[in-house]
């Protein structure tokens, strides 16, 4: 089996065991404790930028197939597992991880002790690093790792948003062992979905729950959003830094969101703070798993979520700029959902969409569609 290796800006050196595509790349390094999910985890347009460390010790035991992708293509600069399975156990499985990764031009390192790895993380917080399979040298991967950019700062969204305005038509599948189709659509009102590396899930939930979809690139005046004639909008998920994108699209921005109702996930929600200058910090390692539990305040009800993110909105400027947190996070008290206390604008900081799960929280789509209708 050839050989990878892993080094990060702190001096950590790793071995392992190359799969997936040979090649070297570099990267924040972030761990991800789900247990499944692999296939979204590595077509989210949001890990743009980054070399996902998966916690869980067996990953791709149930392969990989056509249905299950976040987008067209996969955006991770690398993957890391501590074993990844050779045997795809699934009817629904066209390819094994190994295949998978090469298809999508992914560099993966395995047999690499993952606890290790993730432990560093955890007292370093996130690093830069980088990952090969074709070159053992410390001093070539030190300076390779000094020339890159870090992703701090930096405007990720301009590789993952869409580059024309396009419809979506697809609403949630139901998994039917008979048929494989997707339940039937319905219409309703139009949604305009500003697209920062919108996950499919996403807009087939918007989809099933009544709404014409309409995707525009993150970069769209307000004039162009104007002509579409929405009744509501949508700001999408995405990677990397919101502070790195420019003052310009901001101001459109925000005149869309004041014009009209609207919902934020994730960096979505991250650009509403962005629109009203709420102070937005970057956290330590982030929160990137399938088991993050998040209390709802006006009820009281915990919900199990999954999450994907590097930064935060600071709790006391959004209550100055006339918000008011409506969801937080169990594991360390910060904020993970908020609403303005005059506009219809609301937000939140996890994914309520996720596939495969955990499902607590799409009611949210809903309850959306229910304000606007």
């Amino acid at each position: 089996m050839k050989k990878a290796y892993i080094l990060l800006e702190n001096g950590a050196f790793l071995e392992g065991e190359a799969f997936g595509t040979i090649g070297t790349r570099v990267g924040e390094f972030i761990f991800n404790t789900s247990m499944s999910g692999y296939q979204e985890i590595l077509t989210d347009p949001s890990y743009k930028g980054q070399i996902v460390v998966m916690t869980y010790t067996q990953i791709g035991n149930y392969g990989t197939n056509d249905e299950d992708s976040e987008s067209d293509k996969s955006f991770v600069e690398g993957f890391v597992v501590k074993e990844y399975s050779k045997i795809a156990s699934n009817f629904r499985s066209s390819l094994d991880i190994d295949k998978y990764l090469k298809k999508h031009n992914i560099v993966g390192i395995s047999n690499v002790d993952t606890r290790q790895l993730t432990r560093i993380l955890r007292i370093n917080g996130s690093l830069k690093g980088v990952i090969s399979s074709e070159t053992d040298k410390k001093d070539e991967l030190k300076e390779m790792l000094k020339k890159s950019e870090s992703i701090i700062g930096r405007d990720m969204v301009k590789y993952v948003s869409c580059k024309e305005p396009y419809k979506w038509e697809d609403s949630l599948f139901e998994f039917d062992f008979a048929k494989h189709k997707h339940c039937k659509i319905a219409n309703g009102k139009n949604i305009t979905v500003i697209d920062f590396g919108v996950k499919r899930n996403i807009l087939r939930h918007l989809k099933y729950v009544g709404f014409n979809v309409t995707v525009v690139p993150a970069y769209t005046y307000f004039k162009d959003v104007e002509l579409l004639e929405p009744d509501a909008v949508f700001l999408s998920n995405g990677p990397g830094d919101p502070r790195g994108i420019d003052e310009k699209w901001i101001g459109e921005i925000k005149k869309i969101i004041l014009k009209y109702p609207t919902f934020g996930i994730c960096f979505g929600h991250q650009i509403i703070a962005r629109c009203f200058n709420i102070s937005i910090y970057k956290m330590k390692f982030g929160h990137h798993g399938g088991n993050h539990p998040v209390k709802e305040l006006n009820t009281n009800k915990i919900y199990t979520t999954s999450q994907n993110h590097n930064y935060a909105a600071d709790e006391s400027s959004l209550k100055e700029q006339g918000f008011a947190v409506t969801h937080i996070n169990l594991n360390d008290g910060s904020v993970e959902g908020m609403k303005h206390k005059e506009l219809p604008i609301f937000s939140v900081q996890y994914h309520p969409e996720s596939s495969p799960g955990p499902h607590d929280a799409k009611h949210l789509f809903a309850e959306f569609a229910s304000i606007i209708k």
